[in-house]
């Protein structure tokens, strides 16, 4: 058995877990790596990373996601069907089934790690899992203690993670073989039945989105970067650019998925990146795909061809590949994962609709509107002939990580921008020239010039027209990018066609912010937009 001084089968047995086979106390992820291709958990590309498939769950499955309905905090969650409620006693029972199940494994992985950069606010946790790369998954996303702090880490939280133990939802009163329950006066996670491994740092951020408002510090599903003295962040759900477009060779990463804003400024929650790989190439993001190349990488549902190289166009198992790899593979990081306050707050969105304008500049009213709305729009093509893009509106940019009301996260992200100046943008990655299937996606070369020039001041002093729906003010030029992108429907060959369009996605900003808007001011209120038909 491979054991931390000051651990052992005492640690696990205090959780209820009797070991009847090796612990392996946080072993490095090279190490894990050995141990995942020996255990056949994985194989490994040509270039040395290890690549593994995670079976039918290829991405979060949120039906499958509770918490338990406890006095504690049961009075600050925004309870509903996002937040769904469960009682302790299916806890109780369903931990009780894991933690059997880890018990009579041949090997238990354990990683001691913290969430948080900012050492006042860092969260101790314990993630014990039944696989090796889960463990080096674990240990690539969160933040790894000296080797001298771990003699006296104690977990504040603890992931019971047991991928392959699958609930029977007829008798363990869940919805499907897979769950994702948190326990916040247990101070545990249990999860069963996905190998789908972003289950695991999701939970934890969910943590966070609880813990961090309490104080005063707002938990943020953005990316971050930095030049020192110029901090930005950027929102946006999966696929709309928030981990490429962080990765800027002129500034310095702090982190690509998760962060606090609290008094010092901002800071990263994870030690690694869980980057999307679908269609990744080495010109357009030369960074992360980099990182593809290097051993310690994690690939999630990656084809490799015949000589072991990675394919990344290949999506025939899931249009969500996944690298995860620790912070260190991106060399223009900062070195504590911290930086200042925000100057620029970016809001990203891929309008596969193709009506929103590539990039425009916010009123604090609509930073909150859209804060709150969490716009992006899907394309629908894992059905032949499916073309039609589908609207999707995620709370915060992050909803279903998002235990307390979005009133909550909008008010504390509205008095820091208030309080340390700050403009908000938003930027369309999506398509130009017509909807999906019609235009075309935003190159990213246009978008990277006008984010640089956003960040570097270069559109403050342009002319600016007001979209006639949205009421967004749209630079009419900016450096490297053509003037007639800036105005969408210019790139439509039919402008009727586009004005039925924008109409109807305003119609759906309203209909969909109907939810929140008694929980808002009149101003952030007015901020909807007016379809003009």
């Amino acid at each position: 058995m491979l054991s931390t001084p000051g651990h052992g089968h005492g640690a696990l047995e205090a959780l209820g877990i009797h070991p009847s086979g090796d612990v392996h106390w946080n072993l490095a992820v090279p190490d894990l790596i050995d141990m995942a291709v020996d255990r056949n958990e994985g194989v490994l590309s040509a270039h040395g990373a290890l690549v593994t498939e995670t079976g039918e769950r290829t991405g979060r499955s949120p039906n499958d996601k509770f918490i338990v309905d406890e006095s504690t905090t049961s009075g600050d969650i925004n309870w509903g069907d996002v937040n769904v409620s469960t009682d302790l006693a299916t806890f109780t029972g369903l931990r009780a089934k894991v933690v059997a199940h880890l018990s009579a494994q041949e090997a238990l992985f354990v990683q001691d790690l913290r969430c948080g950069a900012e050492p006042s606010e860092a969260l101790p946790i314990r993630v014990v899992t039944q696989n090796a790369w889960h463990s080096a998954f674990a240990r690539n996303m969160f933040i790894r203690p000296e080797a001298s702090e771990l003699n006296g880490h104690v977990p504040e939280f603890t992931v019971l993670h047991a991928p392959h133990f699958e609930a029977d939802p007829a008798v363990d009163g869940v919805n499907s073989h897979v769950f994702v329950i948190v326990n916040y006066e247990a101070k545990e996670v249990i999860i069963g039945g996905s190998r789908y491994a972003g289950e695991i740092k999701k939970s934890i951020f969910s943590v966070m989105n609880l813990i961090l408002p309490r104080k005063g510090i707002l938990p943020m599903h953005c990316s971050a970067n930095t030049n020192g003295e110029n901090t930005a962040i950027f929102f946006g759900l999966s696929g709309t650019g928030k981990t490429t477009l962080s990765a800027d060779p002129k500034r310095a990463l702090i982190g690509d998925d998760e962060h606090g804003w609290g008094s010092s400024g901002v800071f990263n929650f994870e030690g690694g990146c869980y980057a999307k790989l679908i269609d990744l190439s080495e010109e357009d993001e030369p960074a992360i795909f980099a990182t593809t190349r290097k051993r310690g990488t994690v690939l999630e549902n990656i084809v490799l061809d015949d000589e072991g190289v990675p394919d990344f166009t290949d999506g025939s198992k899931t249009q969500n590949t996944r690298g995860s790899y620790p912070i260190e593979f991106i060399d223009n990081r900062t070195m504590d994962s911290r930086g200042g306050h925000p100057q620029n707050v970016i809001f990203l969105t891929c309008d596969a609709f193709g009506v929103l304008p590539p990039i425009s500049r916010l009123t604090p009213e609509q930073a909150a509107y859209h804060f709150i709305s969490g716009y992006t729009a899907k394309v629908a093509g894992t059905e032949v002939g499916v073309k039609e893009p589908k609207a999707t509106f995620s709370a915060c940019f992050g909803e279903p990580f998002m235990p307390m009301h979005p009133g909550v996260y909008a008010d504390l992200l509205a008095g820091k921008m208030a309080e340390h100046g700050s403009t908000a943008w938003l930027i369309n990655t999506g398509w130009s020239g017509g909807p999906y299937g019609v235009g075309n996606r935003m190159k990213i070369r246009y978008t990277r010039a006008m984010l640089n020039a956003a960040l570097d001041g270069d559109l403050d002093g342009v002319e600016y027209v007001t979209d006639a729906r949205f009421g967004f003010e749209v630079p009419t030029s900016c450096p490297g990018v053509p003037d007639e992108v800036l105005q969408p429907r210019s790139t439509w060959s039919d402008g009727a066609a586009f004005d039925r369009t924008a109409d109807e996605l305003a119609r759906m900003f309203n209909a969909n912010f109907g939810r929140y808007a008694g929980g808002v001011s009149d101003e952030v209120n007015a901020a909807a937009p007016t379809p003009l038909s």
